[in-house]
């Protein structure tokens, strides 16, 4: 289980919280490589009873089979829709006030119709609320929580924009989501083990995309993974964990050495630096240099737990 929540995450989310009451309409901005992982349950918690439109930003990097299916599965849901964009694209943008509009309903003439940007950290929000206004009016960049307070803007089509800081949840109980995550880059380098991070990443692309991890490094083959009999499986202080690179089912260990072995990783000696592996694998997956892919489907969905309390979980985490 993965906890970080910064101080100013706690006071976004108040800030969000006090803010609904007055907006039409909440976009959510999720990484369309991972739709599922990069939604903030907390955020649909605040925003249920609003109109939502997911945006599914760099959709350039994805796999577009798989976009279109998150695409279906949004569409699908009540009071939602779904909008694939690459967020530097101006003329991808051009369609989002109108869906605004029909989301919202019926609006005074003379007012526009209040829209809230809201999502986890490095998901491009800041980017697309620039590419609406058509100049830079939120700062970017390429670490989580660049944003740090709202900001509002209003642009063509009748539509006001509130910009929030990206706000992450207090804990992450999906072990799969919180590694999916930390290998976008949507969770701090330092927040988990970075060549842990790495070598279940390789196996989960081993999985989905074998053909292109085999390109991309040169792999003649991927080895399936065989767990250890006295591999630890419990921390001391917490629950069972999953095995996730038993689940995908390949030695991401081996296959991030042989990904080290060929990029500069070998030391004298013949000793790996599985770091050196870490930092390749990762940095090309962020840039896209392995090809459109995507880390997950709507059949990845966990199913719901009833027992999970939110709202009980950020009060007793929060910073």
């Amino acid at each position: 289980m993965l906890g970080w929540y910064p101080g100013h995450m706690n006071k976004a989310r108040r800030q969000i919280k006090e803010a609904l009451p007055e907006i039409d309409v909440a976009i959510e901005v999720l990484d369309a490589r991972l739709p599922y992982s990069s939604a903030n349950p907390m955020l649909a918690e605040l925003t249920r009873h609003k109109p939502v439109l997911k945006i599914l930003s760099r959709a350039d990097l994805a796999d577009p089979q798989r976009t279109r299916e998150w695409v279906a599965h949004f569409d699908a849901q009540a009071g939602m829709r779904a909008l694939a964009v690459t967020t530097t694209q101006a003329r991808e943008l051009k369609r989002i006030p109108r869906l605004c509009h029909e989301l919202a309903g019926a609006v005074r003439a003379d007012r526009d119709v209040r829209v809230m940007v809201m999502g986890i950290p490095n998901v491009g929000k800041s980017t697309l609320i620039n590419g609406l206004a058509g100049r830079a009016i939120a700062k970017t960049g390429n670490e989580p929580a660049v944003t740090k307070r709202q900001q509002k803007v209003r642009i063509a089509g009748r539509v006001a924009l509130v910009d929030t800081p990206g706000v992450l949840w207090p804990k992450i109980e999906d072990q799969a989501s919180a590694y999916r995550l930390a290998a976008s880059g949507a969770i701090r380098d330092t927040a988990i083990d970075y060549v842990d991070v790495a070598m279940v990443t390789a196996a989960e692309l081993a999985h989905r995309y074998a053909e292109a991890l085999k390109a991309r490094y040169k792999l003649k083959t991927l080895p399936t993974y065989v767990p250890h009999p006295e591999a630890e499986r419990v921390e001391a202080d917490g629950p069972e964990r999953p095995d996730l690179m038993a689940l995908a089912g390949f030695d991401g260990h081996a296959i991030l050495a042989e990904i080290a072995t060929k990029r500069g990783g070998l030391r004298p000696g013949g000793e790996v630096d599985l770091h050196r592996g870490a930092e390749v694998l990762l940095h090309e997956l962020r840039h896209g240099k392995l090809g459109r892919l995507t880390l997950e489907t709507p059949a990845d969905i966990p199913a719901p737990d009833a027992a999970t309390d939110d709202d009980a979980s950020a009060t007793s985490t929060s910073a």
